[in-house]
């Protein structure tokens, strides 16, 4: 473990030696960054920070070193805060010089009181980001980041629960239990607030009342609070994220890592309701407005924490299988990218395999599904996305339980995946888009707020005859764009604010979908299992877990990977579709070109080149070519329904 624990449980000790001797200079604040980056470059120290993923809130101690990997689901208004603030001695009159960053509560003797006036006080801004845990996030990534955690952690709280180690899932219902003990918190006199931090005259608040946090959670809440999670059932915790240095650097929708201190102090939530009484005295209508804005901008911190960010990470990818940066060059030299690159074959082989036995014997369906799972925008020519690659697998057999175990073996293989059971319902009910909340001045969440490179599967085979109202028009749009466009337009009332993604669809169905897709291939089952649950279950048994981890690396490296095309290459490619141009004029278009050009590129990077070889521009020739005879049969046995 790191030499000395001081860094992760009194972390603002540490930032204030350097605010100490360095006083209001801001080299200070440069000092703190580069302390802690190299704390975390000391061996497995990221593994020794308690996350706030894998640990229930009520295990962590307030004011302590965290991690939390995230989605920014929404960006507040900047605010303003104390960054130096002077405290007058009511007795001595002596006056300390305190600093405000990295705090929620300002530091306040028994004696001591914040000098307002005082010349020295400086005002800063800092931006707030709403985060969530990660939508869609699988099984297997949560089970590696918590089987790699090294964090010890005990219970912060006065009481000392039966049980040692839970996640959130077993925790989720206890921690929405409403306050029972609210009086506790009516002596908290001398509060108040300015530029961002509050203060209070009991100094020791913060370490002595972390229990009383855990029964903060619905003071005077009108409703329970909603934390906005873009998929249904999520679990975990929401946090309001306090980004000090180049917040313009991220934008809503990416996924970070961050690291920071953790703030859940319980004077933040009767300050809330001191202020929420306040503001009953405004005009009713201002009131009912202010009222929603401060519920959902400043919930109680027991449910929604605060972590002041110290250091912040974009991440690239989720799986923890693999070096968080990935960029091209780092790649290059990276031993583990290097070591894995040399035994790709056997791995794309093997989960060929393992993807024809899920597909019922269909190897040519598994070639198709492998290329959908590696395919990725890598880039856009005006609006149009370069590398998306939607797959419709048709044939699917309607009212059977084989798309939700396929949709299994797809959790099982990809960070993270959502499920979107097509039917009339859920198209009318649910929502996709994202839409401002004026009153509340939040962007409220819908199905479609993904992260890049989160795998949607759309099960159409669950569609029946029904009607569309208004909002499932809206909703099978906003789809259709997505597939086509890869953005979502987030609905601000008065205007559309297009929200570009990298999200691959993948859609089963019975006949055609009614949705656009980059590829169709039909399913030719080899085999009719009995019971199709025993069947994938047995499937996956069989695989090997380190086997299982080949597949998940293989498929996520590959993503990154560059590629080129060689103007010997360009040339024959060219030269190839003039001839079959010629032999068949009618069905062979530049849209076909395209078609073949984004196959062969994924077809090259599926088995490790960089380039087009004659050897894959062939491959893909021939896989096109039997996935359109393959519709062509299917056509002449129904008709002109595919």
């Amino acid at each position: 473990m790191p030499c000395g624990e001081d860094w992760l449980s009194h972390p603002l000790g540490i930032v204030q030696g350097f605010f100490a001797q360095n006083g209001v200079n801001s080299d200070w604040e440069k000092k703190v960054i580069e302390y802690f980056k190299e704390k975390l470059k000391e061996n497995n120290a990221p593994k020794w920070v308690p996350s706030l993923n894998e640990v229930p809130l009520h295990y962590l101690k307030p004011n302590s070193f965290v991690k939390f990997r995230c989605m920014i689901q929404d960006m507040f208004d900047p605010e303003f805060y104390m960054g130096v603030y002077e405290t007058v001695n009511r007795n001595t009159k002596a006056r300390v010089l305190h600093f405000g960053k990295y705090r929620d509560v300002a530091e306040c003797g028994p004696q001591q009181e914040v000098d307002l006036n005082s010349p020295r006080t400086t005002t800063l801004e800092r931006q707030t980001f709403y985060c969530v845990p990660v939508p869609g996030e699988s099984t297997w990534v949560k089970e590696a980041y918590v089987n790699a955690n090294q964090a010890r952690v005990s219970p912060s709280t006065s009481y000392t629960p039966s049980r040692h180690k839970r996640s959130y899932e077993d925790d989720e219902d206890m921690d929405l239990q409403p306050s029972k003990q609210k009086d506790q918190h009516a002596g908290a006199r001398q509060a108040g607030s300015v530029g961002g931090l509050q203060w209070c005259g009991e100094p020791k608040r913060l370490e002595t009342e972390a229990s009383t946090g855990q029964q903060l959670n619905f003071l005077n809440l009108s409703s329970p609070f909603d934390l906005n999670f873009p998929l249904p059932g999520e679990k975990g915790p929401a946090c309001l994220v306090k980004v000090y240095e180049d917040w313009d650097c991220f934008k809503v929708n990416d996924v970070l890592e961050l690291y920071g201190v953790l703030s859940v102090d319980p004077v933040l939530s009767i300050l809330n309701n001191d202020e929420r009484d306040a503001s009953s005295l405004l005009d009713p209508m201002e009131c009912a407005d202010a009222a929603e804005e401060q519920r959902v901008h400043s919930p109680p911190a027991s449910l929604v924490p605060r972590i002041h960010v110290v250091l912040a990470q974009k991440l690239q990818h989720i799986n923890p299988l693999l070096p968080a940066c990935l960029n091209k060059e780092e790649s290059k030299t990276c031993k583990f990218v290097s070591g894995f690159m040399s035994e790709l074959s056997p791995v794309r082989a093997e989960l060929l395999g393992f993807l024809t036995h899920a597909l019922l014997g269909d190897s040519l369906a598994a070639e198709y599904l492998i290329l959908h799972l590696i395919s990725t925008v890598y880039t856009r020519r005006d609006v149009l996305p370069l590398g998306k690659f939607t797959v419709n697998l048709s044939g699917c057999p309607r009212n059977s339980t084989f798309t939700e175990h396929l949709y299994r073996i797809i959790q099982h293989l990809v960070p993270a995946s959502f499920r979107l059971q097509m039917t009339i319902e859920n198209m009318n009910r649910l929502k996709f888009i994202p839409h401002k909340d004026y009153t509340a001045n939040r962007l409220v969440s819908g199905l479609l707020q993904l992260p890049s490179n989160t795998s949607l599967v759309v099960d159409e085979t669950l569609l029946e005859q029904g009607q569309l109202d208004t909002p499932g028009v809206h909703n099978v749009t906003a789809l259709s764009n997505l597939i086509t466009w890869q953005k979502v337009d987030y609905d601000f009332s008065y205007h559309q604010m297009e929200f570009p993604c990298n999200i691959n669809v993948f859609i089963t169905s019975e006949g055609r979908s009614l949705l656009p897709a980059d590829c169709q291939i039909h399913l030719q089952p080899q085999l009719t299992p009995p019971n199709m649950e025993e069947y994938m279950d047995s499937l996956l048994s069989a695989v090997l877990p380190s086997v299982l981890n080949k597949f998940r690396i293989y498929l996520t490296l590959l993503r990154f990977l560059d590629y080129s095309i060689s103007d010997e290459i360009t040339k024959a490619v060219e030269e190839d579709f003039v001839e079959m141009r010629k032999n068949d004029p009618q069905s062979i278009t530049a849209d076909d070109l395209h078609q073949l050009l984004i196959v062969a590129r994924f077809l090259s990077l599926s088995a490790g080149q960089t380039t087009l070889s004659r050897e894959r521009w062939l491959r893909a020739k021939q896989l096109e070519s039997l996935r359109r005879t393959r519709l062509q049969q299917q056509k002449c046995v129904n008709g002109n329904e595919l």
